[in-house]
């Protein structure tokens, strides 16, 4: 098990083979949360009988940690070890199974001792009256929240009045708890996922065979990336609501200084995968940037009568109006004329503000427009020390490998006129500091 690790660090989760909530919390807790965060928070529940543990699992090439939960009469529910939870995906129940409240359902079995479910407006009342912290408990009731709300607009009926087992059964509970707490200790500066895998197939519910991934991992999921591999369910309902209640973007990791890992391991194994859930923990380098628009408009426009002294005032109009970037190009029109063409590059939302700077300040009569797709790498501002004093620096990665960093000039420039010194050479030791993040970047991947 990993050591203790700070708070503020950055979150990234890594659901390759999926995510259930029993992984998010072992996860969390290989990964440096610990333990008694876990165990305090299922007690401040208040559900008599209900325990939780960690024990060490091996899934495929990696050793990680499984967490546990007990409850009186689970031996009985779940058929002496063969019952439903965790043996139908990554890690936690199969999905949700809604039954109205009149008619309780136990998972994968007809009738009910009434212990394995519990209605949305219970779950509120237990968190309500739980002695929880309080960002533990917000998170806790989001996460409810969102799966309630998709099975009832699923399956027609109030949202108070969803019963459905995988939030109401006790595991579920100590998962959703267990993570809202895990995540409310960390206090992430940022949460980040990779997209997660979903899995295929079918699998046995008590109303019969379910198509993977279940319509309410979809419904809780819509809009967001995700990737369809994989065998089984391994994105569940409960972890697809924790990624979509508290990850901020979906892409690589950010560029950071990792801090630790953790492994959650699910009770099954499978063939072309090693059924765990990866947490990474960093340090963030610099603050992380926009996210760039991947279509954007090319708005260009020739120039042959328009005095040259405009084209400054054009450029910076332009700019003012969203462009993204602007450049002008010398040509040559019909009979010989030399000309200029000024081209800019802008987001769709930008288009008729651009299109109006065009026109007012240049001497155009008309424009082209042509809608582009682009790749561009995510991009942080990080701080840089040099021998005159930190230094912004650009820093752009992919899938968490820095490619390169460059400094900002005009840092350069005010730390160069302080110093008496040329701003080349402030440059030089600024481009070597963001070198070396690269360099460092280039050394782990290795």
């Amino acid at each position: 098990m990993t050591a203790a690790v700070g708070k503020g660090l950055h979150l990234h989760f890594d659901p390759c083979s999926g995510i259930a909530g029993d992984m998010t919390v072992a996860a969390l807790v290989d990964a440096g949360v610990p333990e008694k965060v876990i165990v305090g928070a299922i007690r401040a529940i208040g559900l008599k009988g209900l325990k939780v543990g960690f024990e060490p699992r091996k899934r495929g090439a990696f050793m990680g940690l499984g967490f546990t939960v007990d409850w009186p009469g689970k031996r009985h529910e779940h058929g002496h070890g063969h019952g439903h939870h965790h043996d139908h995906g990554a890690g936690d129940p199969s999905p949700a199974e809604l039954c109205s409240a009149a008619s309780p359902r136990k998972r994968g079995e007809a009738g009910s001792h009434g212990h394995d479910h519990r209605d949305y407006s219970e779950i509120r009342r237990l968190l309500a009256r739980a002695a929880l912290d309080g960002e533990a408990k917000k998170l806790a009731e989001g996460i409810f929240e969102r799966i309630a709300r998709e099975e009832a607009a699923l399956h027609g009926v109030a949202v108070d009045r969803v019963a459905f087992h995988e939030v109401g059964a006790w595991d579920s509970i100590a998962d959703i708890v267990g993570a809202a707490a895990a995540l409310a200790w960390l206090e992430p500066a940022a949460v980040t996922s990779t997209p997660p895998v979903l899995g295929s197939g079918v699998i046995a519910t008590a109303h019969g065979l379910m198509p993977v991934p279940a319509p309410a991992t979809v419904a809780i999921l819509r809009g967001l990336p995700v990737l369809a591999e994989g065998v089984g369910e391994l994105t569940t309902p409960t972890g697809a609501a924790i990624l979509a209640t508290v990850v901020g973007a979906f892409a690589g990791p950010p560029p950071m200084r990792l801090v630790a890992q953790g492994f959650g391991a699910g009770t099954r194994e499978h063939a072309d995968r090693p059924n765990v859930l990866r947490v990474l923990l960093g340090q963030p380098m610099g603050q992380a940037l926009p996210a760039a628009a991947s279509e954007v408009v090319l708005v260009a426009t020739n120039v042959d009568d328009m005095n040259p002294q405009l084209a400054e005032p054009l450029m910076t109009e332009l700019f003012v109006a969203g462009a993204l970037d602007v450049w002008f190009s010398p040509i040559t029109m019909k009979k010989g004329r030399p000309a200029v063409e000024v081209s800019a590059l802008c987001a769709p939302a930008a288009l008729a503000l651009v299109e109006r700077a065009f026109f007012a300040n240049s001497s155009t009569i008309g424009v082209r427009r042509q809608v582009m797709q682009r790749t561009v790498l995510e991009r942080a501002m990080a701080k840089v020390a040099t021998p005159y004093g930190e230094v912004r620096a650009k820093v752009v990665s992919r899938d968490g490998e820095i490619l390169g960093a460059t400094p900002e000039f005009e840092d350069c420039r005010k730390l160069a006129r302080r110093a008496g010194v040329p701003v080349r050479q402030v440059v030089a030791e600024a481009s070597a500091a963001a070198l070396a993040l690269f360099a460092s970047s280039r050394k782990r991947r290795s």
